[in-house]
């Protein structure tokens, strides 16, 4: 099966707006998600590196949440909130 001619297609979540209480949720998700991330790597032999290299498998990104860069802490934000934000699109409750 090819797919040269794949086209993303999300679920437009732009009209969902999240209150503060869910934003900060979007950042603990966010942590979460790089603490499996790396648990996963370091599980698979991966360890800390200056500098990604597949072959020794180094990566600069495995530290711990608050040391990773805002660049790549906001790759982990915008996983979390529009997951947060798809959830509310299909009409679940998210309750404290």
């Amino acid at each position: 099966m090819k797919y040269g001619n794949y086209i993303p297609q999300p679920t437009d979540t732009s009209d969902i707006e999240l209150p503060n209480e869910l934003m900060e949720l979007g950042e603990q998700i966010a942590k979460n998600v790089h603490e499996v991330w790396s648990m996963g790597r370091i599980q698979e032999g991966w360890s800390y590196g200056p500098e990604r290299n597949d072959a020794e498998k180094r990566h600069p990104c495995l530290v711990p949440y608050e040391a990773l860069s805002e660049e790549e802490k906001e790759y982990d934000r915008r996983t979390s909130l529009s997951t947060i934000k798809l959830i509310l699109k299909f009409g679940f409750k998210i309750v404290k």
